[in-house]
C-alpha cells in the first residue's frame, strides 16, 4: 500500500474527527490555540493508536484467512464509509454550551477512532506492511485536519459537519472497492 492510499485513509478516517472538531469550533466562538493543540492532539493520538492495536489483534488471524483478505478488507471498508454516510445523515447534537470535558474528549476520541481499529485490522493481512509509519502519518493527518476542524468551526460551524462525514465515508468505500479488485486485475 502506497504513501498516497494511507494519505486518503488518513483523511477517511479523519472525517468523525473534522465533525466533533468543527462543533467544538463552534461552541468556541473564537481560535483558542491551546483548546485547539488539545482537541487535535487527542484525536490525533487515538487514530495512530487504534490502527496498531487492531494490527495486532488481525495479525493473530491472518494465517488462517489471508487468502480471503482483499474481501474482508472490501466488506469492513465498505461498512464502515456506509456507516459514516448513515451516521451524516442523522441529526447530529455534539454541541453543547460549554464544549466537551477531558473526559467527554477522551471519549469522542475513542469513539472516532473505532474505524480506525477495523482499518489496523485489514492492515495485518498486507505482506511487509509497516503499521508503524501508516499509523503515525494517519494520526498526524488526523490532528492536522482536527485543527482545522476546530478553526473552521469557528467560522463556519456545522455548515461542513455533514459533509465532511460523507467524503470520508466515500472515500472509505472506494479504497474497499479497489482493494476487492485487486483480486481480478
Amino acid at each position: 500500500m502506497g504513501f498516497f492510499q494511507i494519505f486518503l485513509i488518513g483523511v477517511g478516517l479523519s472525517m468523525d474527527a473534522f465533525a466533533v472538531s468543527l462543533c467544538q469550533g463552534l461552541i468556541m466562538g473564537k481560535v483558542k490555540m491551546r483548546k485547539t493543540v488539545r482537541i487535535a492532539f487527542i484525536f490525533g493520538i487515538f487514530q495512530t493508536i487504534m490502527p496498531i492495536l487492531g494490527f495486532c489483534i488481525g495479525s493473530i488471524f491472518s494465517g488462517k484467512v489471508s487468502q480471503y483478505s482483499n474481501i474482508i478488507a472490501f466488506i469492513i471498508l465498505g461498512y464502515l464509509g456506509f456507516n459514516m454516510i448513515r451516521e451524516a445523515r442523522k441529526e447530529n447534537n455534539c454541541c453543547t454550551e460549554n464544549g466537551c470535558s477531558s473526559k467527554a474528549l477522551l471519549a469522542l476520541g475513542i469513539a472516532t477512532s473505532i474505524d480506525a481499529l477495523a482499518i489496523g485490522f485489514t492492515f495485518s493481512f498486507l505482506k511487509n506492511f509497516n503499521i508503524f509509519m501508516s499509523s503515525t502519518g494517519i494520526g498526524i493527518i488526523t490532528f492536522i485536519i482536527s485543527a482545522i476542524g476546530v478553526v473552521l468551526g469557528t467560522k463556519f460551524g456545522t455548515l461542513l459537519e455533514s459533509r465532511a462525514q460523507y467524503l470520508g465515508g466515500m472515500i472509505l468505500i472506494i479504497i474497499g472497492i479497489k482493494s476487492l479488485t485487486e483480486n481480478f486485475i
